[in-house]
């Protein structure tokens, strides 16, 4: 295969709104199958080799039990370099220990929290701040962004799902807000679709260049006004706001399925989450959850 196809291949992950929405979809007989799909354990191999923790370089990840999210699917990768199983065990502990951390605060998700421990939140911020990779706490990003903290992604995730049968996963969710692409890719392991919106433009970039190791199908970015929603694929099973307004806007409390939830931050100085449920054609109901704290959600595209 030429260099030039090599990298078109490569390049199809994270997967486009245009994948669901454009002119292949129109005309099937132009789709392109995509490059085999790597688990997120072999995924997870392959991008760890640039990655660091706590100063240092840190080994692959080996298979872990996670159950796979439907957009991942077993197939043949190359084999990650040797390493010491004491390495091994120090890198699943980490992880292992933030997950931990979040059931004690609350988290009683089993899907939600195997979804956590599966997604290496280490590749999603700069090398830099790896030491605080799994510490509860929002990182900067850059753009005066953040990555939230593992708790507040686990426990809006919970909620947005509350009503799903357990061991079920969502249908079609709408995230606002991709930021760095951590929390979407933990949407990618409890819902069948996931769509996400990023204004900003280099974040949209950044997004993709840290998810495209981990070649994720069932995920689809979009850079555009996160306010607007995606009207073209709705209705959407959950929405999940990664920033607070001071309120949720109507277009997209309009793409919310009838029966589902939508979490958002909601506030200025002070702020609330809210989970609002769609329950008629014109009626949602609210309910205030817990004390939090989000950049400010903000129109238009930069």
């Amino acid at each position: 295969m030429s260099e030039d196809r090599t990298k078109e291949r490569r390049s199809t992950f994270p997967l486009p709104l245009s994948s669901v929405t454009g002119a292949d979809r129109r005309n099937p007989g132009n789709q392109r199958a995509p490059a085999p799909v790597a688990t997120p354990q072999t995924a997870t191999r392959n991008a760890a080799r640039t990655a660091f923790i706590g100063g240092t370089a840190q080994a692959p990840l080996a298979p872990s039990p996670s159950p796979r999210p439907p957009g991942y699917a077993a197939s043949h990768t190359p084999s990650a370099p040797s390493m010491q199983r004491s390495d091994l065990m120090a890198s699943e502990a980490v992880r292992r220990a933030m997950v931990g951390r979040v059931a004690r605060q609350g988290v009683k998700d089993g899907q939600v929290l195997a979804a956590m421990e599966a997604v290496p939140r280490h590749l999603f911020i700069e090398p830099a701040m790896s030491a605080q990779a799994y510490v509860d706490a929002s990182l900067p990003i850059g753009h005066q962004q953040t990555i939230s903290q593992p708790y507040i992604v686990a426990r809006m995730i919970e909620v947005m799902k509350a009503s799903t049968p357990a061991g079920s996963q969502l249908g079609k969710v709408l995230e606002i807000g991709t930021g760095c692409g951590y929390q979407a890719a933990v949407l990618s392991f409890v819902a069948r679709e996931v769509y996400s919106i990023e204004r900003i433009k280099s974040l949209h970039e950044l997004a993709k260049t840290n998810l495209r190791p981990l070649r994720i199908s069932n995920l689809r970015l979009q850079y555009g006004d996160g306010m607007l929603g995606l009207p073209q694929v709705a209705p959407f099973d959950g929405i999940i706001l990664a920033a607070a307004g001071l309120e949720v806007p109507q277009a997209l409390l309009e793409q919310l399925a009838i029966g589902a939830h939508l979490v958002a931050p909601v506030g200025a100085q002070v702020q609330h989450l809210q989970r609002i449920t769609r329950i008629g054609k014109s009626e949602w109901a609210s309910e205030t959850l817990e004390s939090c704290h989000f950049v400010p959600l903000r129109p238009g595209t930069v």
